[in-house]
């Protein structure tokens, strides 16, 4: 390759190469030289985030009279149009880097600092000016806070509670509909798929409320601690300016944080958020997995529901069609899950003053909200809102259930009763017959005690 494509950039460790297409320096150029691991940089929403940092600090020195407004200007404007898109190829260093993720931050650092001179024709430092009141230790807790902020609002939530109310939907319309309950894959009394449908809705919901909950500590930032949560080289009023600039721009309520150290020290809220993602994974494995179980077969499975037929199932067996949402939501989930095991030991990895383990936690959150986000409107557009029941096969399943002496609990007694639903399943008949022969009960009576509708409403069945 010719000389001719690169230029000379030097820092305070010396002088290297940098592409001469390339928007950043000697710093980000290194990172990139020293880290060849995994070739995934942080994800773009984080860089998005770390620029409206930027933005925030600028502003504040302004504000403090500590930066030229020209030059804060000019960082905003070169951050927005990172913020907008624009540039990110500009961020190409790995994920798996120096654990505080300054290599990172001096990558921002660097690229804002060339795009403010190149659109605004003005000189800015990227230490003293863009780096002003900072380090990357109170920078990079700021914006995994800010980027996981902005993620919930605009992306999971909103896709959580479209799942929920597509559930919702389903439940209205399924409410006359009534199936053989399952406990332990076995069969168990009846159930309105309405109502089955309402626990997975609550599920969701639940996990809406815990998300929100987590919401007010991640929306405190430890910005103005600088390097070890002292504040040092930051002025006494920076770090809530910032947040007040944070909130203006994003349109999410930021607090300096009350303990800084906690901040700088600890990754808790991190842990969490990805916590309570792990609980949503754990109820996306849930819903998925009962729909493909209910809609197993066509012939040989349970056969109660078809879903959606969206794509052929074999590339050897003609006409097979698998439920492919509900398994990509299956693997979104064990994903999450795996994630929330990488951010767990991340979140341990506090030493003294300084998490070490900042970026993985960073991309490991993001993935795991978007994915999740993704998964939930696939699952509520491509699986639940258009599935179809087979109300013949949940009928001939219902008529022959044994389980339903179940209901003659308090006329003949469970001794009675299992010995009736013994003799049900050995003759295969149903259990309104063999309870004629064994009980001193009419049709009529029976009838009335047996009845699915009135099983499903719970207490003591009574004629």
């Amino acid at each position: 390759m010719s000389n001719k494509q690169f230029r000379i950039e030097k820092d305070s460790m010396g002088s290297l190469e940098v592409p001469q297409s390339a928007l950043y320096g000697a710093q980000t150029q290194r990172a990139i030289n020293n880290f060849p691991i995994s070739g995934t940089p942080m994800p773009a929403l984080f860089i998005k985030a770390l620029c409206y940092v930027k933005f925030a600090c600028s502003d504040s020195n302004r504000e403090l009279q500590l930066l030229d407004k020209d030059k804060a200007h000019a960082i905003q404007t070169a951050a927005d149009k990172i913020i907008k898109g624009e540039y990110l190829d500009q961020f190409p260093v790995d994920v798996f880097q120096t654990g505080s993720g300054t290599s990172t931050n001096m990558n921002a650092n660097e690229v804002l600092a060339q795009l403010a001179k190149n659109l605004t024709g003005i000189e800015v430092h990227p230490n003293d000016d863009l780096n002003m009141s900072q380090s990357s230790n109170d920078v990079i807790p700021t914006t995994i806070h800010v980027a996981a902020s902005i993620a919930l609002e605009e992306q999971l939530l909103p896709a959580l509670i479209h799942l929920a109310n597509i559930i919702e939907d389903k439940e209205r319309a399924l409410a006359d509909i009534i199936k053989t309950g399952r406990t332990h894959l076995m069969d168990a009394t009846p159930i309105k798929m309405s109502q089955e449908l309402s626990g997975w809705r609550v599920q969701i919901t639940d996990n809406i409320q815990r998300l929100k909950d987590t919401q007010k500590r991640l929306h405190k930032i430890p910005q103005g601690g600088t390097a070890v949560g002292t504040g040092i080289n930051a002025e006494a009023e920076f770090g809530r300016l910032v947040a007040a600039n944070l909130s203006t721009i994003t349109a999410i309520p930021f607090e300096q944080m009350e303990n800084l150290y906690v901040g700088l020290s600890s990754q808790d809220t991190a842990v969490e958020l990805s916590g309570q993602l792990n609980v949503l994974a754990s109820s996306f494995m849930k819903i998925a997995n009962d729909l493909r179980w209910m809609n197993s077969g066509p012939l040989a499975g349970l056969g109660e529901i078809q879903l959606p037929a969206l794509q052929p199932g074999s590339s050897i067996m003609p006409g097979k069609v698998n439920p492919v949402v509900p398994e990509a939501v299956c693997m979104v989930a064990a994903q999450i899950i795996g994630n929330h095991t990488a951010i767990t030991i991340g979140g341990q990895s506090g030493n003294f003053q300084l998490n070490v383990m900042l970026p993985m936690i960073a991309a490991n959150l993001l993935q795991s909200i978007e994915i999740a986000s993704n998964a939930a409107v696939q699952l509520a557009d491509l699986a639940i809102k258009d599935f179809t029941v087979n109300t013949e096969n949940l009928k001939q399943a219902l008529d022959v259930n044994p389980i339903l002496v179940t209901a003659l609990n308090t006329v003949v007694g469970y001794e009675k009763g299992a010995a009736i639903a013994k003799q049900a399943y050995q003759s295969g008949r149903p259990v309104l017959e063999v309870a004629l022969e064994m009980t001193d009960l009419d049709e009529a009576t029976l009838r009335q005690y047996l009845n699915p509708a009135v099983l499903t409403q719970g207490g003591n069945p009574t004629v």
